[in-house]
């Protein structure tokens, strides 16, 4: 017997697999706006010091076609926010881990180490006193009449200076006259809340006068009675022979002090300044 496909049946059948293949093809296709099979996440970060505190870590998030975020920052803290923040109890090296997904689950894992350390403390500034003896040509570039780096007009006169061979330190000395006019002034660097140790050495010309020295902080002083209720510390002694005298302080929050020199009633001599610190 034969079989004969009329063109009716025909065009039913070829509609037919046109219809199943079509929604074979339907299955295949991706979710409405998903974009992972072109564009997985990758997950990446950095990480920065927070400059006031070493313990303090900032990590930017860097990542690209994410929706979430995983952080784990190696000493068992954890977030999901999109940048991170972390502070370290200990020192050490820790391995910050990254994760980042899309919304169809896709994952990128990105991990970086970063070493936590306490940074040393910078060495102390020594102070420099220029002219400390008061000598001639005793400025770093051989110039200076032993007096150019401790003037100061708006406070006093300059001082003068006392040639001999009896001075503690070379052969001049500084020399204030009995009548209090002359001052020396002089601002010096140093490091902030550090403990320092300056040392000279003094002598008054007779009996019932003094001289003083003192320690300010900061500078720019332009008025003697203000300067002189500012001291950090300070000395007034009456000795007659030249007497080593120690200023011990605390710079405090200045990375600038100065000395304030003076005298009343009866002349003085100063000399052989040395900054150390404690």
């Amino acid at each position: 017997m034969r079989y004969f496909i009329t063109p009716r049946k025909f065009v039913f059948l070829l509609i037919g697999m046109v219809i199943s293949v079509s929604c074979e093809n339907e299955l295949d296709l991706p979710e409405a706006g998903s974009r992972a099979d072109t564009m997985p996440p990758e997950a990446n970060f950095s990480a920065t010091r927070d400059v006031n505190n070493f313990d303090i870590y900032t990590f930017s998030n860097l990542s690209t076609s994410a929706t979430a975020y995983s952080w784990d920052y190696g000493d068992g803290n954890t977030s999901t926010t999109i940048d991170g923040q972390n502070q370290y109890a200990a020192e050490g090296v820790y391995t910050i881990t990254l994760t980042a997904s899309d919304a169809l689950g896709i994952t990128s894992t990105f991990s970086s180490d970063i070493e936590v350390i306490e940074p040393e403390e910078p060495d102390a500034i020594i102070p420099v006193i220029l002219e400390a003896s008061f000598e001639d040509n005793s400025l770093p570039d051989g110039t200076g009449d032993g007096r150019d780096s401790w003037r100061n007009s708006d406070l006093g006169g300059v001082i003068q200076i006392n040639t001999s061979s009896s001075v503690p330190d070379g052969s001049q000395a500084a020399k204030f006259p009995s009548d209090g006019s002359r001052i020396a002034y002089q601002e010096i660097e140093v490091t902030p809340n550090t403990d320092y140790t300056i040392t000279y050495s003094y002598r008054l010309e007779g009996a019932g006068g003094e001289a003083t020295v003192a320690i300010l902080p900061g500078g720019g002083y332009t008025d003697l009675t203000v300067a002189q209720g500012a001291a950090i510390v300070e000395f007034t002694g009456s000795e007659e022979d030249y007497t080593l005298t120690t200023l011990n302080f605390n710079s405090g929050v200045s990375s600038t002090v100065s000395i304030l020199i003076y005298n009343a009633s009866v002349e003085a001599r100063v000399d052989n300044f040395t900054a150390a610190v404690q």
